[in-house]
This record gives C-alpha cells, sequence and structure tokens, in this order.
C-alpha cells in the first residue's frame, strides 16, 4: 500500500472515530425518573449542560418592597388605566423593577423613554406604551386564570423578555424560503428545510400557525377507536403534530417522556401532560386575546424594523419557548411573582 493510500485510510479512521465519539454523551451523566418505573420515564443530562442552564435562568434580585398604603397611582398620575389600583409606592417600584426586565440599556430609546414620552409621561403617541399597556393586562390574566399552568409561580415581564426589548423567542408565520414554488414538495409540505424548530428534522418548520393561533387544529392525531379506516387524521397531521413536540421538547430541555409514558402516549397520568395541556391553551389565548388585536398598532408609524413578521407583517407571537428558554419551569421556578404581587390583580382601573 502506497504511502498516500495509508494516509488517506488513517484520515478515514479518524473521521469514523470522531463521528463515533460525537454519538455519544460523555460522562457522567445525570438521570432522573419522573415516571413510574419501568415506564421508560427518565430525563437525562450532563452536569455541564445543568450548570449552563442554571446560569441563564437566575432571577433579577427583587426592589426593596415598599407598603400598598397612601393615594393610588390613578389619583396621582394622569391617564393610567391598568395600574391605577396600585399605591404611588408599588406603582413606581414596579415601574422601576420593568425598565431594568424590559429596556434596561442605554440610549435614546431605553429606561423609561422606551414607553414614555420623557417630558409627558401621559402622552399616547408612543406605540411602545399602548403595547406595554396591554401585555401588563396579559400578565395580570396569566397569573388570574392561568393558574393550571403557572400555578403559584406565575409570570412576570422578566419571564419572557430578560432584558431584552422584545423577547428573543418570538414566531411569526413562516411560509419557507421559496414559498410561491409550487412545483417543489418542501413548498406544498411545508417542510425539509433547515430549521431549529423541528430540532432541525424534515419536519414541518412552522408547527405554530396551524396549532398556537387562531383557528387552531386539533393536536391529537392518534385514533381513537381500533376499527380501521376511521381516524380522520393523514400522516400530514402526524408530520405537523410532531414537529411542534419537537419544539416542545427543545423548548423545555426535556424529551418526550416528560410528558409522555412511552408505552402509552395517549395515557395522562403524567402530571406534566396535564399542565402542558393547559400550556397550549394559554398560549393559544395570549396570541388570539392580547397579541393579534395589537396589528394596527404594529402598523402604525414609528414602529422600527423587525417588531413584525418578515414574509406577513403579522404580529410577532409566542411560543412556549418564549417562556421557558430551555427550562422545564421558567427561570427553573424562580417565585418571582411573589415577589411582585402586584401583576396578579386583575382591577384594571
Amino acid at each position: 500500500m502506497s504511502f498516500g493510500a495509508r494516509l488517506g485510510a488513517v484520515v478515514a479512521g479518524v473521521i469514523v472515530l470522531a463521528i463515533i465519539l460525537l454519538s455519544f454523551e460523555r460522562p457522567p451523566i445525570l438521570s432522573t425518573q419522573v415516571g413510574y418505573r419501568g415506564t421508560g420515564m427518565v430525563q437525562v443530562a450532563r452536569p455541564p449542560a445543568v450548570a449552563r442552564l442554571e446560569a441563564a435562568n437566575q432571577a433579577p434580585e427583587p426592589l426593596a418592597a415598599v407598603p400598598a398604603v397612601g393615594p393610588r397611582a390613578g389619583q396621582v398620575y394622569q391617564n393610567v388605566r391598568v395600574l391605577g389600583d396600585l399605591s404611588v409606592g408599588e406603582f413606581t417600584r414596579l415601574m422601576a423593577a420593568i425598565t431594568s426586565w424590559v429596556a434596561p440599556t442605554e440610549g435614546p430609546n431605553a429606561g423609561c423613554a422606551y414607553c414614555h414620552v420623557g417630558n409627558n409621561f401621559a402622552d399616547e403617541n408612543i406605540y411602545t406604551k399602548v403595547v406595554a399597556r396591554r401585555m401588563l393586562q396579559m400578565n395580570r390574566a396569566i397569573n388570574e386564570t392561568w393558574a393550571s399552568h403557572v400555578g403559584q409561580t406565575g409570570v412576570t415581564c422578566y419571564t419572557c423578555h430578560r432584558g431584552n426589548q422584545v423577547p428573543q423567542n418570538t414566531w411569526a408565520r413562516n411560509d419557507g424560503p421559496n414559498p410561491h414554488n409550487l412545483n417543489t414538495i418542501n413548498a406544498v409540505r411545508g417542510q425539509n428545510q433547515a430549521s431549529p424548530v423541528p430540532a432541525w428534522s424534515s419536519l414541518p418548520f412552522d408547527p405554530f400557525t396551524p396549532f398556537l393561533s387562531a383557528n387552531a387544529m386539533d393536536i391529537r392525531m392518534a385514533s381513537r377507536t381500533s376499527r380501521p379506516g376511521t381516524n380522520p387524521s393523514s400522516t400530514m397531521d402526524a408530520e405537523w403534530t410532531y414537529g411542534l413536540m419537537m419544539h416542545f421538547s427543545s423548548a423545555l430541555g426535556v424529551n418526550c417522556t416528560y410528558c409522555h409514558n412511552t408505552q402509552n402516549f395517549q395515557a395522562w397520568g403524567p402530571p406534566a401532560r396535564a399542565t402542558a395541556w393547559h400550556g397550549i391553551r394559554m398560549v393559544r389565548d395570549i396570541n388570539v386575546t392580547y397579541l393579534d388585536p395589537l396589528q394596527p398598532v404594529f402598523a402604525g408609524p414609528g414602529v422600527p424594523p423587525g417588531r413584525v413578521g418578515a414574509q406577513h407583517g403579522d404580529v410577532l407571537k409566542v411560543n412556549c419557548a418564549t417562556c421557558h428558554q430551555g427550562a422545564a419551569k421558567p427561570l427553573l421556578g424562580a417565585p418571582m411573582l411573589q415577589q411582585y404581587p402586584e401583576l396578579n390583580r386583575v382591577s384594571l382601573n
């Protein structure tokens, strides 16, 4: 064998060895049983990945609490439509916290100026103020009406924003790179395009539009009867559903067994599945009730680029990753709502 052939064989062997080694998780591996023994309901993780997740999900230190006494904000300040039931002290503390949660960076459009006209905080001629007011209503409604999903942990503005003016994990309708090329099966089926949404698989890359928006489709696609020919769901329905499930796994940093019994995927035994069921409906409610109606606001003057969908100009909406960001519980379950109970009151004035 020539030197070149031997060198080629060595290089090929190194490549094969590298592929084999990269196909396995490096020890140690942490495993957590989340279901009954024998059901295969086990979550696995590596310590370095857990450390990175913990570092990325630290809740900010709460501001010092203030008493709920004294005149109401709605009596002292002009045009306070959502938080007027708070005392002036509570109102000021919450505004300071929201500033750090949503617009903490320096610049002309940061801090209070992100949502307010500098010399007239009551001015309505700034789109971010209109949006922020609606988001506060949404935040309170989630904590009040969706405890079936968020529990007593609740949510605050920081749950999604994490110091960003626009949450990092949002979505808009996506028809793919060649939506009008009907000669390709990719365009017809909306799949086989590189996308992190279905974990880089060949599954549909926009499972959010059919399942997490208005007129949402039924996610259940397994037959409910043993009789042949009675399941109305198609193979394409299954692919859309699997694409959404891949998003769930990635958004929460878990595998299928976090919510499902591998011996019976239709079973409702795991508590996490019921929690997820309520979460799906909560996300739909957020998108339809609070975000879609803001379309005229985002289509108005003064809105910078990147605040709407690139293809259709639709409002950016939420999915599971918007809050969870890779953690099974957002911010690893930090009880921020207990630190800011003002976001759990439903009064709008």
